[in-house]
């Protein structure tokens, strides 16, 4: 327990990130983006699939000059369907690549870049941009108060065959947890969005766990235990960034669907 306090105080120069927002958090979306898909691609190297990591980087690096430079729906798509062909194209050298290869590169590049590059669009929703700290708060705060709620009331299995240590009582807290902290949120920062800060935090709670519960199945499946060691306690960017890849498409998509329409 000591050891996940430790790391969580290591995770608060993000909020310093976040409360800076613009070009700064561009940039940290960028760097977690990039490292985050290659702690991915390293894992599936175990099993002897050899992505592209000069594709994904490429690509990333394309997604946010768009963002920065033309930032149009129209040219997303465009991105989409280039990172598409580009990994199509990959498995042109039919015989020293396999069909893994270009999956995994474009599983990757979605998965990890594009879904984590939703942090930065919503903090570009205008003055919505402020529900970003929700991606955060539903994220981690499912996280912490699953956990703690696990620790002192679990008794019934989640999943186990994909995570044992998760129960239905951690999960529950966790979505309590996530709707209690987004809607102070929302009635310290936000009283004109108050309900849909609420009801962000119901659905990010959800959502989070769903993204925890995907990267262990990865992980069980290539048969590691961590990403990486870059964060004592927590193993790499992606196994701490996981339930962020969830939580930052569906606020942003919430904000655009809901908020906005």
């Amino acid at each position: 327990m000591k050891v996940r306090i430790l790391s969580g105080l290591v995770m608060l120069p993000l909020l310093l990130i976040v409360f800076l927002g613009g070009y700064v958090l561009l940039a940290a979306c960028f760097i977690i983006g990039i490292m985050g898909v290659r702690e991915f691609f390293k894992a599936f190297e175990s099993m002897d699939i050899k992505p592209s990591h000069l594709i994904a980087y490429v690509m990333t690096s394309v997604l946010y000059l768009v963002n920065i430079f033309f930032n149009k729906a129209e040219f997303y798509v465009a991105w989409c369907f280039v990172t598409v062909l580009v990994c199509l194209l990959y498995l042109f050298k039919i015989n020293e690549r396999k069909l893994e290869d270009g999956m995994v590169t474009l599983l990757g590049i979605f998965y990890v870049v594009f879904f984590s590059f939703h942090v930065t669009l919503t903090e570009q929703s205008g003055k919505y941009g402020i529900l970003v700290w929700l991606v955060l708060l539903t994220a981690f705060g499912t996280d912490i108060m699953a956990y703690f709620t696990g620790f002192l009331l679990g008794k019934h299995k989640l999943c186990p065959d994909i995570s044992p240590k998760k129960t239905i009582e951690g999960s529950i807290g966790g979505i309590l947890g996530s709707m209690v902290l987004c809607g102070l949120f929302g009635y310290f920062f936000a009283q004109d969005l108050l309900y849909h800060c609420v009801i962000i935090g119901a659905l990010g709670g959800i959502v989070s766990q769903f993204g925890d519960l995907t990267a262990s199945i990865f992980k069980r499946k290539i048969g590691i235990k961590d990403y990486g060691n870059l964060i004592p306690g927590h193993g790499g960017i992606m196994d701490r960034f996981d339930s962020v890849l969830f939580t930052a498409p569906m606020v942003y998509y919430y904000i655009a669907l809901v908020i906005i329409r």
